[in-house]
């Protein structure tokens, strides 16, 4: 009994590579199916409709859960926060520049993903045109989380530390206990 167990063990241990294989060739959807279809393979649509509408896709996600509260959120809670005249303003106004920054890089983000995938489809990628390709995507990436988080980081300075621990408080932070940005950490607070 052990023994035809050990071989249907081993059976098993032995069809799971070429079964593997065999997925790839079109007798089992893989994970991927369909990807194919897309119109830039390692974009989702979803993910292209977020570049290109300057959402924030989680970019900011260091500054959001560690006190530095963004121009979105605020103006949404503008009454609770108590904001100003001139703190709406003012973090109208960065809204307006972030989301058109946002956009502008979101767009250039998409067409370096579309043209790497079109030199792997095209068959004319090389080691130094990848290098080139993904260095740029990378570049690209990175300016864009900076950008979501700069603009955090001037939201904030926008605020009082009281503004912003009422936020934290609104938007369900206050039980991780982490404390608003010192002072000297941003531009003048308004108070």
């Amino acid at each position: 009994m052990k023994h035809a167990l050990r071989l249907s063990l081993a059976a098993l241990l032995l069809a799971g590579p070429a079964a593997a294989q065999h997925a790839g060739h079109g007798h089992a959807a893989g994970p991927y199916a369909g990807f194919q279809d897309r119109e830039i393979r390692a974009l989702s649509p979803a993910h292209i409709e977020e570049l290109r509408s300057g959402a924030g896709m989680a970019q900011a996600l260091a500054a959001e859960l560690n006190g530095w509260p963004g121009p979105a959120h605020v103006l949404e809670l503008a009454g609770p926060l108590g904001l100003t005249a001139q703190q709406r303003e003012a973090s109208q106004a960065l809204a307006t520049r972030h989301r058109t920054a946002a956009i502008a890089l979101g767009e250039r983000i998409i067409e370096a993903e579309r043209a790497l995938d079109l030199a792997f489809r095209q068959r004319s990628v090389t080691p130094a045109s990848l290098d080139e390709m993904t260095a740029r995507i990378g570049a690209l990436q990175a300016a864009l989380r900076a950008e979501h988080l700069r603009t955090h980081l001037a939201q904030t300075a926008l605020l009082s530390e009281a503004q912003i621990r009422r936020y934290d408080e609104l938007r369900g932070y206050a039980a991780a206990g982490h404390t608003p940005p010192a002072e000297g950490h941003g531009a003048h607070r308004h108070r």
